[in-house]
């Protein structure tokens, strides 16, 4: 085949991929420059992240000997830069079209005021949950490693400083972060969820919170663990509802576990055991666990049995 017959058939397909832009779906759009840029945004975290930890997370555009004036620096380039994605996002999700540019500019000059004013409580919060995952994980070395290394600790890190920004109603920017958050961690927490003071994630990966959901204070989850809702079959019908469970103060949740319902209540002190599935609420101080599990071995000339224990104090739920 010659090139001028190659270049045809590619301009057909061109043509036909344009055409087909023009179907009036969702994804047709191809304004680019209208909408928040995913990358700035993953940007912006790493950014916030040399505020939050000014001694770990440096940002190396700027050279300076006096570290406060290269924060300085910094955070009127954030300023800058996020004022920039929240005005293009308030124009998206159920404020699309609620806002004249001018009233959009004011708004989201407004949205990141209130969001810098909010940062000394955010790194108070997460002050707590550094000293958390230190006390409750004898593998921690230095806290220097819990900020540089454990993944638990970004995704909490991310999570506050969305969560800031979806109080403020802003569409698309909070799970943009998160999302972020649970590429990097395998750990999703939605920026809508309500989360106290010491929260404590011990490995991470594949753990799920929920939007509705409310976390007290002094709470520790593992690996594995789901904070869900019981059902999403109603769809968007659901905005809004109590979806998710709430977690009292003080308890613990080992891997695996699956608490689901917006009606669901897990009192203060509860201790959940692995793998368990629940959906109705647990009084305060109860403990939480599967029932015996058996193990079965088998080879060409032998099979044996042996029962896994989980403790006979434990409350059982099936």
């Amino acid at each position: 085949m010659n090139d001028i017959i190659k270049e045809n058939e590619i301009d057909q397909i061109v043509q036909k991929i344009f055409e087909n832009f023009d179907g009036g779906k969702t994804i047709d759009e191809i304004n680019i420059f209208n909408k928040p840029d995913k990358m700035e945004v993953h940007d912006l975290i790493q950014d916030l992240f040399g505020i939050i930890y000014p001694g770990y997370f440096r940002d190396r555009s700027y050279k300076t000997y006096n570290p406060k004036n290269s924060l300085a620096v910094s955070i009127e380039d954030i300023f800058y830069h996020l004022e920039k994605q929240v005005f293009l996002a308030l124009d998206y999700g159920t404020k699309r079209g609620a806002y004249t540019e001018e009233e959009r500019k004011k708004e989201s000059y407004r949205i990141c005021k209130a969001f810098f004013d909010r940062l000394p409580v955010v790194r108070d919060y997460i002050e707590t949950d550094l000293l958390a995952t230190y006390d409750g994980d004898p593998a921690a070395g230095c806290f220097e490693e819990i900020i540089l290394a454990y993944p638990g600790l970004m995704a909490i890190t991310v999570y506050r400083l969305a969560h800031e920004l979806y109080a403020e109603q802003v569409p698309v920017l909070p799970r943009l972060m998160t999302e972020w958050a649970h590429s990097k961690t395998g750990i999703d927490i939605h920026p809508g969820a309500t989360i106290g003071k010491y929260f404590f994630i011990d490995h991470g990966t594949g753990i799920v919170v929920g939007e509705t959901s409310i976390i007290g204070n002094n709470v520790k989850i593992y690996q594995g663990v789901t904070i869900g809702a019981l059902s999403t079959r109603g769809g968007q019908k659901l905005s809004g509802k109590k979806r998710h469970p709430t977690i009292c103060d003080n308890v613990t949740i080992y891997a695996g576990a699956s608490i689901l319902g917006g009606d669901t209540v897990i009192g203060e002190n509860a201790v959940i055991g692995g793998n368990t599935f629940i959906t109705r609420s647990i009084e305060a101080n109860t403990r939480v666990s599967m029932k015996n599990l058996e193990m079965e071995y088998q080879s060409d000339s032998t099979r044996k049995s042996e029962e896994l224990s989980q403790g006979d104090a434990w409350y059982y739920i099936i």
